[in-house]
């Protein structure tokens, strides 16, 4: 299992930052490799990949989530094995500390060299970079999802 840790200070409030990754489907606006993200309900996901020409398909459920705190997330189904959580920390009134890990499990050749070389590292570093001028450049979240997923007993 492959792990990356990644954090990025965003100049919105918390509120701002939280709401928009509650938004999976604008995902692809500002992730790499991710060419669609379908949200079926409040908490499945369909997701479509395409990194370096390995295109996979897979379904996510938010595992966990509490307002202005953490969005947590697994694979169900697919070919591609992953788990994240992304946590939210208020710096100020303008000011969001967000905090992304990523696990997955490489497949192939090209994927476990891949990660062994770091390209896997600098894809989040590059995605949290691309969500700070995404979500500063708008200034305000594209929607919001404020329910609470709780953590499975």
């Amino acid at each position: 299992m492959a792990s990356v840790q990644e954090s990025v200070d965003v100049d919105v409030p918390i509120r701002v930052a939280y709401d928009q990754w509650t938004q999976f489907e604008s995902f692809p606006q500002f992730m790499g490799g991710v060419e669609k993200i379908t949200q079926i309900d409040d908490t499945h996901t369909h997701w479509v990949t395409n990194i370096d020409g390995v295109k996979r398909e897979f379904d996510a459920e938010i595992t966990e989530q509490h307002v202005e705190e953490r969005v947590a997330w697994t694979s169900t189904s697919g070919e591609a094995k992953h788990a994240g959580v992304v946590t939210f920390h208020r710096l100020d009134d303008a000011k969001t500390r967000v905090m992304i890990q990523i696990d997955w499990e490489p497949e192939g050749l090209v994927e476990k060299t891949g990660a062994a070389l770091g390209f896997d590292d600098r894809q989040v570093k590059a995605d949290a970079k691309k969500f700070k001028e995404f979500i500063e450049s708008r200034g305000n979240e594209t929607g919001a999802w404020r329910g609470d997923v709780p953590r499975p007993s």
